[in-house]
């Protein structure tokens, strides 16, 4: 079986993807991984064979130059963004809302993001002819390949679902409304597309013939669809575990992460390191702070009991770690939870928020939004994470839910009958 992987070149949508390529490959399945051609390096690094297509397109750098936000530096909003938002706040599940919301992530994230590969992508699979394709959430040039040539398909999460449950109540206002009111911006401009490759527009082309989904029950968001559950694996890219980290820590050892997303893209964080170093300082931890040099030079004191480095392993770290204080991310969390570490969260943009609401409610961790979390309420957190036994014991409890989830390599089978039952030609 050919299966190709479509990734827009985001770090944090991609790498969760990889261990399931891995297990396809060592199932004896022939695996590429597509994206814009200057991310061949971080796919070939993770030992996948890059399929580079299209052309190198920033949205990131191009967006300060459109025309609406000519100059401006690009800052990450509160919470979901437009149309997803409909998924945490049913109120705004009206037509009044939902079409125009659907129009703006088109314009200002779909069509910039995915046009850039689209026809390069449709190009190959035309030429190799996958049996599969599995595409991130946001890599809607992998549908339409996936029309093009007749493969089946199939969305892989690197978050909450906000995506399918967002389509699902589209459709179901859509439909109790007259057909004069069916106007459908997203499956109007996938459908152009369809038909240009002799095919038609369906429901798959949004949410795929199945998801794969990494999170446990409670943590899930589900709409009406064909899920299948995987364990999450850890990768975050090439990994060197430090000597220090051979040996089992003094003190309690406390993890602070932020993740990546934002410091790629310029953005900054959006909590005040220097404020939670400063609280924490007289607390009996080690407290691992890993973040990149560029931030750390901006930290006017470093404490006595703070070791600061620009990178290590997460998932090395973690086994050795008593709590972490993190920004929420679906990676960070995942990996921490499986070696059933209480968090701290302080998430901020898309649907990090929620999914630390989701984690708070089951009981292994603590929330708050970033900009209010102060380094006195993070430090109270963090004490409250080392001393309540009810954040160890849920957190067990989590761990142990995420470790019966089907590895990558149980779950090939299932996929395999799925691609039989799909693919069309």
């Amino acid at each position: 079986m050919r299966v190709l992987f479509v990734a827009n070149p985001e770090k944090a949508h991609c790498f969760p993807m990889v261990p399931l390529a891995w297990a396809l490959r060592t199932e004896g399945h022939e695996v590429r991984f597509a994206s814009q051609p200057h991310f061949s390096g971080a796919l070939t690094q993770a030992g996948l064979t890059a399929n580079p297509v299209g052309r190198d397109a920033d949205i990131w750098k191009l967006m300060p130059r459109h025309p609406e936000f000519k100059g401006q530096r690009w800052e990450p909003k509160y919470g979901l963004s437009v149309p997803y938002e409909v998924a945490e706040f049913p109120e705004k599940a009206v037509w009044e809302y939902l079409p125009e919301a659907y129009r703006l992530i088109l314009r200002y994230w779909h069509k910039p993001a995915c046009f850039p590969m689209i026809g390069g992508l449709v190009d190959f699979a035309k030429a190799w002819q996958p049996d599969l394709i599995i595409w991130e959430p946001l890599a809607m040039a992998g549908p339409i390949a996936a029309k093009a040539c007749g493969a089946a398909h199939a969305r892989m999460l690197w978050g909450i679902d906000v995506f399918g449950v967002t389509r699902q109540t589209f459709n179901q206002v859509k439909n109790s409304l007259p057909a004069e009111y069916h106007e459908d911006p997203l499956g109007e401009w996938l459908g152009a597309y369809a038909r240009k490759h002799g095919a038609e527009f369906g429901e798959d082309m949004i949410t795929g013939h199945f998801t794969i989904d990494q999170l446990p029950d409670s943590l899930r968001l589900e709409a009406d669809l064909h899920y299948l559950s995987m364990r999450h694996v850890p990768y975050g890219g090439p990994a060197v575990v430090p000597r220090w980290l051979w040996d089992k820590p003094a003190k309690p050892r406390v993890a602070l992460t932020m993740g990546i997303s934002l410091i790629d893209h310029d953005a900054g964080y959006f909590v005040d390191l220097q404020d939670i170093l400063d609280e924490m300082a007289d607390l009996d931890i080690e407290l691992v702070v890993t973040i990149p040099e560029s931030e750390q030079r901006k930290l006017a004191r470093v404490p006595a009991n703070t070791r600061m480095v620009s990178y290590v392993p997460l998932h090395a770290l973690a086994p050795t770690c008593s709590a972490v204080i993190t920004h929420g991310g679906f990676g960070t969390f995942l990996t921490m939870a499986l070696q059933g570490v209480p968090q701290f969260s302080a998430p901020w943009d898309f649907d990090a928020p929620e999914f630390a609401r989701r984690a708070a409610a089951q009981g292994g961790s603590l929330t708050i939004r970033a900009d209010e979390a102060t380094g006195r309420l993070i430090r109270d957190g963090v004490v409250r994470l080392l001393t309540e036994a009810s954040f160890t014991e849920k957190s067990a409890e989590l761990r142990d839910d995420l470790l019966a989830l089907p590895t990558p390599n149980e779950l090939v089978p299932e996929i395999e009958a799925l691609v039989t039952k799909h693919r069309v030609r």
